[in-house]
């Protein structure tokens, strides 16, 4: 029985290249299954508050989620004043980690970021000081840069990444959408059969290779790399494009089928 959806916002419920960018079947599909007791949980690489704005000021969905797994990493549920507060203390114990894991990784970033001199256009990120990722000016660049830290981490294994197409994000190698999406069903009760989950990108392959999620979807849209894991897990390619994909996915699976 189904009773969460985790899906990916941008390319997976949001299209940025038509309008609607959410096509009216995902929201009567979200408003039905909401209404029989199915959680939703918005799993992104987004900000909380990018996340919040996309929903609410940029494309304006009149359904919310009732989770948010941000950063690639860190989980929240919506109270009943609409805030969002932290859900168990995951993460808490992702902020020690990751404190932990920059500092480790101090002279691995310097390497990185020498490596990157070779490159034009490349935007280097920080945050309160600390080198978080960057975004590179093409998909061969970031390929070149992901191969050269797939080498350093044999050197720190805990130093991992999350890339959605030209932006990557540094992290402890034990936080995903996949393991956020563990943590969260295990908070829920829930087991892997009972929930459902869609992405289109590279960040998105942690919850979509069958471990944490049965019912895995991806849309036309997705990279090849993706498309791999949904059809090696099992999980059904949609021919639509972003939302339009997920509704026929949810309607693949016999979870929704209103007209």
């Amino acid at each position: 029985m189904l009773q969460l959806l985790s899906t990916d916002f941008d390319g997976t419920i949001v299209n940025h290249d038509t309008k609607p960018a959410v096509v009216p079947e995902m929201i009567a599909a979200l408003r039905d299954l909401r209404a029989a007791g199915v959680k939703w949980a918005v799993n992104t690489g987004r900000t909380l508050g990018h996340m919040d704005d996309g929903l609410v000021r940029e494309f304006a969905l009149p359904v919310q989620p009732d989770f948010a797994i941000v950063e690639e990493r860190d989980i929240y549920h919506r109270e009943d004043d609409g805030r969002w507060k932290p859900f168990g203390d995951w993460n808490a114990r992702s902020a020690v980690l990751h404190d932990e894991m920059f500092r480790l990784a101090g002279p691995l970033l310097a390497e990185v970021l020498a490596f990157l001199e070779r490159f034009e256009g490349v935007q280097n990120l920080y945050d309160k000081g600390r080198y978080i990722g960057c975004i590179t000016a093409s998909n061969g660049d970031m390929d070149r840069l992901c191969h050269f830290l797939d080498t350093l981490r044999a050197r720190l294994p805990m130093f991992s990444y999350q890339r959605n197409t030209i932006y990557i994000r540094f992290c402890h190698e034990a936080y995903s959408k996949g393991t956020a999406l563990g943590e969260l069903a295990r908070l829920l009760g829930l087991g892997h059969d009972a929930i459902f989950a869609a992405g289109d990108h590279h960040n998105d392959i942690p919850m979509l290779d069958g471990s944490f999620a049965k019912w895995v979807t991806c849309p036309s849209n997705s990279c090849e790399e993706v498309k791999l894991t949904v059809r090696t897990a099992g999980g059904y390619l949609a021919k639509g494009a972003a939302s339009a994909g997920v509704v026929e996915a949810l309607r693949h699976f016999g979870f929704w089928n209103a007209t």
